[in-house]
């Protein structure tokens, strides 16, 4: 077997071209960790802010791109207890996701659901872990409640309209067209707003408000979702695509008792993602195995197209997961 690998790194900062295909030693697993021969990696929002210089990786992750990563083990180190080599599996990633092999906690690992195939596999562990740590658990969602969610056919956004409809929830969605609303309504959104020529405000209130607002845009919507909350509601904020600061009126809050909160997820501990592991394992992985939840896969690039692969996240185009079939 050869020794090298190829790996994906944006060494300067820059657009799509900055990405660099490179040759790298293949990992080799530490105590607690497994090796995966990748099938295939995620993109994410995150990887795009790596390349362009605004989100480095935490200290002692790779500096490979990638959240996350399907395929086979390939190998595994001491005080693995869970996992062998051969076993079909996902995980999440701090980094490392956008190469032949990549290294994993064995905490952050979960069987591949014999419903998908490894390439869709890979479109799992960002968004799943990412919609149950902020929606299910700071968002305390619970079954008859309604869940507003923005960039409603993005990655994260398919993920939690099913996961919320599976549980139980309403959902309103909001998309940027008329075939982005028609998909999030195929998933289970009650509601579905078109951002650009409707008032997500005036239809939810008219709804009866939200219980759970889950965010990505960030800016001036934090005011406005604010106003969509029903007395307390949960605000979550997981990015900020209009920017972080924001400028608020605290009196909606204090009358109407909300609650203001949001998370990352890459530089959490590795015993907080096994704990978010098991947790979705035990809940999640039913309902991919029922058909109620499935990756929304927009399109899948090869390792030697990583570029037109973030050109197309860029864009903005893309509705539900873009893949590198690695």
């Amino acid at each position: 077997m050869s020794q090298t690998m190829r790996a994906v790194t944006a060494p300067e900062p820059g657009g799509p071209d900055a990405l660099l295909i490179e040759t790298r030693p293949i990992p080799v697993p530490e105590e607690g960790q497994v090796r995966i021969k990748s099938a295939a990696a995620g993109i994410n929002r995150p990887d795009i802010f790596q390349r362009m210089g605004f989100y480095p990786p935490p200290s002692g992750a790779s500096d490979i791109l990638g959240l996350e990563v399907s395929g086979v083990i390939d190998a595994v180190g001491n005080n693995v207890a869970r996992w062998n080599v051969g076993d079909a599996v996902c995980a999440l990633l701090s980094g490392g996701g956008y190469a032949d092999y990549a290294i994993a906690d064995a905490g952050s690992v979960l069987p591949c659901p014999p419903c998908l195939d490894l390439t869709h596999c890979a479109g799992l562990p960002e968004t799943v872990f990412t919609v149950w740590a902020n929606v299910f658990e700071s968002g305390a969602l619970q079954p008859g409640e309604t869940l507003l969610v923005h960039g409603g056919s993005s990655g994260i956004g398919t993920t939690a309209i099913q996961m919320a409809v599976a549980q139980g929830a309403k959902v309103i969605a909001t998309a940027g067209s008329d075939e982005k609303c028609a998909l999030c309504e195929g998933l289970g959104a009650r509601e579905v707003i078109n951002y650009r020529d409707q008032d997500f405000v005036e239809i939810t209130r008219a709804e009866g408000g939200a219980d759970v607002v889950l965010d990505m845009v960030g800016g001036d919507y934090v005011s406005r979702n604010l106003q969509s909350l029903k007395p307390g509601g949960r605000h979550v904020s997981i990015a900020f695509l209009n920017g972080s600061r924001v400028e608020i009126d605290m009196m909606p809050v204090m009358l109407k008792r909300l609650i203001l909160t949001g998370s990352t997820l890459r530089a959490r501990p590795v015993s907080e993602k096994a704990r978010l592991a098991s947790a979705i394992e035990a809940t999640v992985w039913p309902w991919l195995e029922s058909g109620a939840v499935k990756p929304v896969i927009d399109s899948v690039h090869t390792l030697d197209d990583v570029a037109n692969a973030h050109r197309r996240m860029d864009s903005g185009d893309h509705a539900g997961k873009i893949l590198l079939s690695i």
